[in-house]
């Protein structure tokens, strides 16, 4: 149901010897809610068009041609003559008769009128902005608010409200290309109602001018997020669409995070695993890992998937991380509940008297460590039982040795550090993880697990 506008009737045409039609601005607060979340699946709805342009057009019929009342602070003397008065005054009733063609000819007959005054051609440029808005005429009506738009007599926050009426209708006519000119003209000079760069975003997504729709999504996020802000998702989900379009999959996974982040979903952490893992060059070294994301990321659904990370984990010679990758899995419910049963009890059994052993033991394993591998396994076993500085200084120590891969030390140190309740050190040794074998990739899934924890405690 469209809004109603009921502006006030204040006499006739006939009340006065000249004559004069008063002529608010043709836009209502009901219009700009129409706007206000707008979204891929509807943006093209020729039913927007149409009630923002019945809108225009009802405040203009509804307004009579009454006797000497300004508009907008105008001068007192500010009137119509009796022949552009008479013309304005019939188009208005064509105009309520939704009889566009003779409406718009009426105006066309006052804008002949010689001699008019500055006041009725602001007037006849309201009227056919009314009626070019009504009938669907985009660029008339975009060239009659240029005109409104660049007169004295409109208000500043009046000009803001033309030039979002601008853009929406050539946005729902379809008319891109003028959408994006007239959205980008306004926020190069200094507009900053947020429904313009939507429109603009939305228009150069549907031209499939992907780095341009990109670039301007992008700002108005990192804007939203900079001023502590929370970006909508919908902002969110086009920016991952341009980038998907692009094959930009770095700044990709960057916008899942941030999805992640903001809507935690599974299925945008299960994006940000899949970016992370689809790295051709990762290093089969790195397999435990891959599955410790998985797992962080909740895509780890089966026993037998559990079994798998915690024999790998044994195999690293962790056994604290394998027991409690284990006991993970009996907590979530997926083992110790079929046929598999009897066999998860008893690799947790020999879990926990690998733990056992290790813990009784790790001294003099670390007091024999001579190669930064084994400094490095060593100082991680400390932190996983509850060691944290000691462990730390150790793998520290390892790589300063020299390890077989550097950077796949620096992610377990990060992960050490991070364990052991380290948050801003971890972060510093993730990030300095090099390389291409995909130990940086896993680095940065942490970064930004870490920072996403941080802000969901916020």
């Amino acid at each position: 149901m469209r809004p109603a506008v009921s502006p006030s009737v204040r006499g006739g045409l006939n009340d006065g010897p000249r004559g004069s039609i008063v002529m608010p601005w043709p836009i209502n607060r009901a219009m700009t809610r129409s706007w206000k979340d707008i979204q891929l699946k509807n943006i093209t709805s020729k039913s927007l068009f149409q009630l923002r342009g019945r809108l225009l057009a009802g405040v203009m019929m509804a307004l009579p041609l009454a006797g000497v009342l300004p508009v907008h602070g105008a001068y007192a003397a500010d009137q119509l003559g009796e022949k552009v008065g008479a013309a304005l005054q019939k188009a208005q009733t064509e105009l309520a008769a939704k009889k566009y063609p003779q409406a718009m000819a009426d105006v066309d007959a006052a804008d002949a009128v010689t001699g008019k005054s500055e006041y009725e051609s602001y007037t006849i440029a309201q009227m056919r902005a009314a009626v070019a808005a009504q009938s669907g005429n985009v660029p008339a009506a975009i060239s009659a608010y240029d005109t409104l738009i660049a007169s004295p007599r409109t208000p500043a926050a009046t000009r803001e409200q033309m030039a979002l009426a601008e853009g929406s209708m050539a946005f729902t006519a379809k008319d891109y290309p003028t959408a994006i000119t007239v959205t980008e003209k306004y926020i190069k000079a200094g507009g900053k109602n947020p429904q313009m760069l939507t429109i603009l975003i939305q228009a150069y997504y549907l031209q499939h001018d992907y780095a341009n729709a990109a670039r301007v999504q992008q700002a108005q996020i990192d804007a939203t997020i900079k001023a502590g802000g929370k970006p909508t998702e919908n902002q969110l989900q086009l920016l991952a669409a341009c980038q998907a379009q692009l094959k930009d999959n770095a700044a990709l996974t960057k916008t899942y995070v941030l999805l992640a982040t903001y809507y935690p979903k599974p299925d945008y952490w299960a994006q940000v695993v899949h970016s992370v893992l689809s790295n051709p060059n990762m290093a089969p070294g790195l397999r435990l890992d891959i599955d410790r994301v998985r797992l962080e990321s909740g895509l780890v659904k089966t026993s037998a998937e559990y079994m798998d990370i915690t024999e790998l984990a044994m195999q690293a010679g962790l056994p604290q991380l394998a027991l409690d990758i284990i006991n993970q899995g009996y907590s979530t419910g997926v083992l110790g509940h079929d046929a598999s049963a009897p066999r998860e009890e008893k690799l947790k059994a020999l879990v926990t008297q690998s733990v056992a052993d290790r813990k009784a033991g790790l001294d003099a394993a670390a007091a024999q460590a001579t190669t930064g591998n084994a400094m490095l396994t060593a100082g991680y076993n400390y932190v996983l039982f509850g060691q944290g500085d000691k462990g730390i200084a150790l793998m520290q120590q390892g790589i300063a040795k020299g390890p077989s891969d550097v950077n796949i030390a620096r992610l377990h140190l990060g992960l050490a550090q991070a364990a052991a309740g380290q948050k801003d050190a971890a972060i510093a040794t993730f990030n300095s993880v090099e390389g291409t074998n995909g130990a940086r990739d896993i680095a940065q899934f942490w970064v930004l697990k870490l920072n996403s924890a941080a802000v969901a405690a916020h």
